[in-house]
């Protein structure tokens, strides 16, 4: 079958990792025999565009079957996330001087996680997310929230409505959106003439140079590149003009844009990022093909470790449903059989099945009553949080372990 680019059309011929047939990531199961004969899986594979450079997948699994009003997805059950936005709001309120004339809006808003901290400030706040649950949690920390998906449509009924925006934030959102063009487009429409557009998304050339596979799955439908978003955005009506270097989830970059029309001058951190991306061959089709091949060793040193630990008689759970770990599971061919449990914080996933897996998911006390000899983290970006949290682990003799790139027990 034939694909074609979902930004330029190009037809695509140049696989980055074809990951089989797994359930959607976020897809949790009632623990029942007929949720699980229920359960779909959809192929995982991702191309990338030889024109505009986005890394891709050829299936798009309609948006309003994953972000509906059950999205299991909150932002504050991470402290270290509510930590990292708080931050990003104090300083963007100083850099571009907001105050309470200023607009922010947040497209992706979730819980209300990032805009309660400008809210906190007597800022004007706006959340656009498509979750009905997330934005009635936002609602109740004073966020007000519109529930929709955001695009031009969306941004055009705001600016009727006359709201336009000072700075706008999408953190790890622009990743998930099937129409790319039509999201982007839609900063542009909302923004003052001299305001400012933020993104934040994990910096493909991370992902490669880490192995990390696990961070494709469907609701990811992008995979990106400066060198492809500055290509994106400037199509669409935006130029950027910073870029910073950041932590989360495993290496990401946070992107400054502006109107076409905009007068901030280009940074030394945009410079900079372009030329890591220029001398990682970035725009070769054989720096995409390479990391497909290194797949495979990770998940066979996984299931070598998972064989030892039984062999030994060693017990293993597993902390964080989060979806890179479900990918990561369904990838390696892990089941219940291989790893006992999971625990997550999140009161939603409790008592559920993870999807293609089905391991149960438990409360994290569990760990205490069960007492593992293993705990493999799989929201790996979130390590030094976990560990720190659950330390107490120690006290049996547990052990915690983090498979990407490769195994490494703590």
């Amino acid at each position: 079958m034939t694909h074609s680019c979902r930004f330029c059309s190009t037809p695509l011929a140049t696989v980055v990792a074809d990951l089989g047939a797994t359930p959607w990531s976020n897809s949790f199961l009632e623990p029942t025999e007929e949720a699980v004969a229920r359960e779909k899986a959809f192929p995982l594979k991702v191309m990338v565009c030889s024109e505009c450079l986005l890394v891709q997948t050829t299936e798009t699994v309609p948006a309003d079957e994953i972000f509906n009003a059950d999205y299991h997805y909150l932002s504050s059950f991470s402290t270290s996330w509510l930590d990292h936005s708080r931050r990003y709001a104090e300083k963007m309120t100083e850099r571009f001087g907001l105050d309470s004339t200023s607009q922010v809006v947040e497209v992706a808003s979730n819980d209300g996680y990032l805009l309660q901290y400008f809210a906190a400030k007597q800022i004007p706040v706006l959340g656009i997310e498509p979750a009905g649950n997330a934005a009635k949690i936002a609602e109740g920390r004073n966020v007000p929230t519109h529930v929709a998906f955001f695009g031009r449509d969306t941004a055009t009924e705001l600016v009727g409505r006359g709201i336009r925006a000072d700075l706008t934030a999408a953190n790890n959102v622009l990743a998930h959106v099937p129409d790319i063009a039509d999201f982007v487009s839609g900063f542009a429409i909302l923004l003052k003439a001299d305001g400012v557009a933020t993104f934040e998304f994990p910096h493909l050339l991370r992902l490669i140079e880490g192995i990390q596979f696990d961070t494709i799955y469907h609701e990811h439908y992008s995979y990106l590149s400066l060198v492809a978003v500055e290509r994106i955005f400037a199509a669409c009506g935006l130029k950027v003009f910073d870029v910073e270097e950041i932590p989360t989830h495993g290496g990401s970059l946070r992107v400054y844009a502006q109107p076409l029309t905009g007068t901030r001058a280009e940074t030394s951190g945009l410079v900079k990022v372009r030329a890591d991306e220029a001398r990682a061959e970035l725009t070769e089709m054989a720096t995409y093909t390479a990391f497909g091949e290194r797949i495979a060793a990770v998940c066979e040193g996984f299931r070598a470790f998972l064989r030892d630990a039984k062999n030994e008689g060693k017990r293993v759970a597993a902390y964080g449903a989060a979806a890179k770990g479900n990918t990561f599971l369904n990838v390696c061919g892990v089941t219940a059989a291989d790893i006992d449990f999971i625990v997550d914080r999140n009161d939603l996933k409790q008592g559920k099945l993870s999807p293609g897996s089905h391991i149960a998911i438990h409360e994290p006390a569990r760990l205490e009553t069960e007492k593992p000899d293993y705990v493999v983290i799989l929201p790996w970006n979130l390590t030094d949080e976990i560990v720190r949290a659950n330390d107490h682990i120690r006290t049996w003799g547990g052990r915690f372990v983090v498979a990407i790139p490769d195994v490494r027990v703590i």
